[in-house]
């Protein structure tokens, strides 16, 4: 063989390492996971999810349809189709009638944000003022997916099998109730902190949108542990903090204890966001803590 030759072969092997590498593989992109053991009566399964994935993204993880078929119930972090509960979410995004949001910016803070608003969302300040400011920045951060992140709420992996288990009258069950989903989407940070969110997410939006992308991307790699180290990193100075993470954390014990029944009596279908599943303190890490046997449906 040739020097040439020699050389050629060995950069089309590089470039084909290179490829696979970098190329989303089935086998090595762990979303769907299966959980066995401490008593259960049958498996159940885990699927990470993320809303920024399109559904068509499921046809590239094997089986997951397949296990899906077997299940008795879904399980998720909130039923949204609870409508008295969307209801009672809705009015508890309100503000008190004795605070007023003007009152936490600069006049100049405040027209910035009313005229972002106006131009994303078609409503300022007038409109919808006298909603909460998490409230304010969860609308926001879902037109900027949609706008310059191709986010599709009809199409996103993170509703779907809820979905098709509300049209198959599949139970879905939630691991929050309503009171606590309240209190995480509206109470558990300071009004003060969620006045500044809304004053950063306004300023910064392409942070906000990076951030999403590089978990999306990790996502569509399986690399949950990696997504838990991208959200706990300094420089993550999007509305998905290293605060958020630590409240996730103690959130999955709470959620390890009422996953019990569903996993004892078995063939539960779990959809989570992907961001509460990796690292050693996802859930993945505190179910196996727990007893559970957890292994990638689709390991090698």
């Amino acid at each position: 063989m040739t020097k040439n030759a020699r050389l050629s072969r060995l950069l089309l092997t590089l470039s084909l390492t290179l490829l696979l590498i970098a190329a989303p593989h089935t086998l090595s992109a762990q979303l769907l996971y299966e959980i066995s053991g401490n008593s259960s009566k049958a498996k159940s399964y885990l699927l990470a999810t993320n809303r920024l994935t399109d559904i068509s993204f499921l046809d590239s993880v094997p089986n997951v349809f397949k296990c899906y078929e077997r299940a008795r119930c879904v399980v998720t972090e909130f039923a949204m189709q609870d409508y008295e509960a969307i209801a009672a979410l809705r009015q508890a995004a309100l503000l008190p009638d004795s605070v007023s949001l003007n009152s936490f910016y600069s006049p100049a803070e405040y027209k910035a944000i009313d005229e972002a608003l106006n131009l994303t969302l078609g409503m300022g300040l007038d409109k919808i003022g006298r909603m909460k400011p998490s409230f304010l920045v969860e609308m926001y951060r879902t037109e900027l997916m949609k706008k310059w992140a191709g986010f599709d709420e009809q199409r996103s992996v993170e509703t779907f099998f809820e979905m098709v288990a509300q049209q198959r009258s599949l139970p879905i069950y939630g691991l929050d109730d309503i009171g606590e989903t309240m209190y995480m989407t509206f109470e558990r940070e300071p009004m003060h902190h969620q006045c500044k969110e809304l004053k950063d997410i306004i300023e910064s939006p392409e942070k906000e949108v990076k951030q999403e992308k590089n978990i999306c991307a990790l996502y569509k790699h399986g690399r949950l542990n990696e997504i838990a180290i991208q959200v706990l990193s300094p420089n993550n100075t999007s509305t998905i903090s290293y605060s958020d993470y630590q409240v996730y954390a103690r959130r999955n014990d709470v959620w390890v204890k009422r996953l019990q029944p569903y996993l004892k009596d078995g063939k539960a279908f779990i959809t989570l966001n992907a961001v509460y599943l990796g690292g050693e303190d996802g859930l993945i890490a505190k179910l196996k803590a727990a007893g559970y046997r957890v292994r990638p449906v689709n390991r090698k």
